[in-house]
């Protein structure tokens, strides 16, 4: 299914400073960027880089002098996540099976203090042994006991933080979401992305839980289709994946962000526990 994305960031540099960026389509074996463009304005000179520990893309801007200035990106995508049917017996893995790409999705990060929440976690889930369904679980708990209020928390904000307030945004419901995951044993990763009508519009966060051997998209704020999403970047928490990271003194003063469906056919898949279908990207 082909998506259109776009993102427009403006920001006031008020001293010599270096900002990276990482608004780029990813692209990986399930995801092509058929196209896409990314202008400064005014001009100002881009560097691209991956980081060596993940695929994910960003840019870095040297500014030296007080400036206003705005990023602008867009791209066509092609997003072949797959859907797959939920079959209890195929959805457990050893973890001494695990790939070693995997095993630090297991640790606790700095915003998503699981080994804290150990006693938390397994209270919440009880006896229950399927992978999946355990996992189902955490987002449940999340969507129905903390709220969904912009603007409640901010960059320092952690798991922990949103277990006691019980409020947050995206990224405070991913953040708690990989804590429990990993209290329970279960490796699971940020995912942040564009996502299909989002309302407000704003980059979107949800987690991932590696589940029977591949990646498995969770989102506990359940507003956007699982399969309406592009990934722009995944990392242990939003530390890895911010989608600005600002060394020096920088105001941003608008984003503006959209995914549209580049085709008519588009089929949502919103959780349904009647459907039980999940996607991996």
């Amino acid at each position: 299914m082909k998506f259109q994305v776009h993102s427009e960031l403006k920001y006031n540099v008020l001293f010599p400073s270096t900002l990276i960026f990482n608004i780029h389509a990813l692209r990986t074996q399930n995801q092509t960027v058929l196209e896409e463009t990314l202008a400064t304005d005014p001009y100002i000179r881009l560097e691209e880089f991956t980081s060596t520990h993940s695929p994910n893309r960003f840019v870095r801007l040297e500014i030296g002098e007080p400036l206003n200035f705005t990023i602008s990106y867009k791209a066509t995508v092609d997003a072949n996540c797959k859907i797959i049917q939920h079959q209890e017996r195929a959805l457990s893995i050893s973890l001494a099976k695990l790939d070693g790409d995997v095993i630090p999705f297991l640790f606790p990060s700095r915003y998503c203090q699981s080994d804290k929440l150990q006693r938390f976690a397994n209270k919440l889930i009880g006896n229950q042994e399927n992978t999946y369904l355990m996992v189902l679980a955490i987002t449940d708990w999340i969507h129905q006991n903390v709220e969904y209020i912009s603007g409640s928390t901010d960059s320092h904000t952690s798991a922990l933080d949103t277990i006691t307030e019980r409020s947050g945004v995206c990224r405070d419901f991913a953040h708690l979401g990989i804590a429990l995951c990993r209290a329970l044993s279960i490796p699971a990763r940020y995912f942040t992305g564009y996502a299909f009508k989002l309302f407000p519009p704003d980059f979107h966060a949800c987690f991932e839980a590696y589940i029977g051997g591949q990646w498995i998209v969770f989102d506990a704020t359940k507003l956007v289709p699982l399969n309406g999403m592009i990934k722009i970047a995944s990392g242990r928490d939003a530390a890895d994946a911010a989608v600005a990271s600002i060394f020096g003194n920088v105001v941003c003063t608008s984003i503006l962000v959209g995914c549209d469906a580049a085709e008519e056919n588009f089929d949502p898949i919103y959780y349904n526990k009647n459907d039980m279908r999940f996607v991996s990207y």
